[in-house]
């Protein structure tokens, strides 16, 4: 069995979007524009409210896909279909724009605290004008699968011991494990062949076969059919995998699409109000 390595590590950037929402970036920035499918990561955390409060009104998406993942807090999302729900911590949401949407991702409080991550993922030529559509699952609906004492992993998507997590119906095949280690433990994941990975350590520290993960760093893996993971201290990351599309991005803001005429005409879509 092939074993994946590092290939790059990049400390996220910290920045801001929507109304000001801090958070850090890793995947969407001028080191990493992209890593096909995906297309940008961030990971929001603070204990300030005024670092977040103000959240992500009214915007559009078209030609992607959007999987936000709650750890703390809570997030309140409304859309331009008349889809509304609420994200708890440990629930997971993969929104799918397809051809136009206009979104909201309002924080509302718990304790002051909030933090998760938004993935966007690109959609391939012949689903980008799709309906839009949602998957969205409560914090019961993810199972916790323990491998071994002082090993836990919450299964967003793919497998882990027999156990599938609850996304599917996703053209890029995805896993998406949330994974803690105590300190001295190990976990290996495995993977399709292809398939591009990554992982993001949020907490603590973690070892890729040998090699030092540090926190608020994303680490690109090499392919290979499985992935092991240690922590000297203890440490918490996702794990995040996908077919890869191969395709022309052309990308301008919210809207991504193969070539810039599809672009333009996503902005004149928007504009003259032809979003779901």
């Amino acid at each position: 069995m092939t074993h994946r390595t590092i290939k790059q590590t990049i400390l996220a950037r910290p920045t801001s979007d929507g109304a000001g929402v801090r958070l850090k970036r890793s995947i969407g920035t001028d080191i990493l524009s992209e890593l096909d499918p995906f297309l940008l990561l961030d990971n929001f955390g603070t204990e300030n409210p005024e670092d977040y409060i103000a959240g992500f009104p009214d915007h559009p998406h078209r030609g992607f896909e959007t999987v936000t993942y709650m750890i703390q807090g809570r997030m309140r999302h409304k859309d331009s279909s008349g889809a509304e729900g609420l994200l708890r911590p440990g629930g997971v949401q993969w929104m799918t724009a397809g051809r136009g949407i206009i979104h909201s991702e309002m924080p509302e409080q718990t304790n002051g605290e909030m933090s998760g991550f938004q993935l966007w993922v690109n959609l391939p030529a012949a689903e980008k004008m799709c309906m839009p559509c949602y998957q969205d699952f409560e914090p019961d609906d993810v199972p916790l699968v323990k491998p071994t004492d002082g090993v836990e992993v919450r299964v967003i998507a793919g497998e882990v011991d027999g156990v599938l997590g609850p996304i599917n119906g996703i053209a890029i095949e995805p896993t998406y494990l949330d994974v803690s280690l105590s300190p001295g433990e190990t976990f290996s994941a495995n993977l399709p062949l292809g398939h591009t990975a990554f992982v993001y350590v949020f907490q603590g520290q973690a070892m890729i076969s040998n090699d030092n993960v540090g926190l608020d760093h994303l680490a690109v893996l090499s392919d290979g059919e499985q992935v092991c993971m240690s922590s000297a201290d203890g440490g918490r990351l996702i794990l995040v995998a996908g077919r890869p599309i191969g395709e022309p991005v052309a990308r301008y803001g919210p809207f991504v699409m193969n070539t810039t005429h599809e672009v333009r005409q996503a902005i004149q879509d928007y504009q003259q109000g032809n979003f779901v």
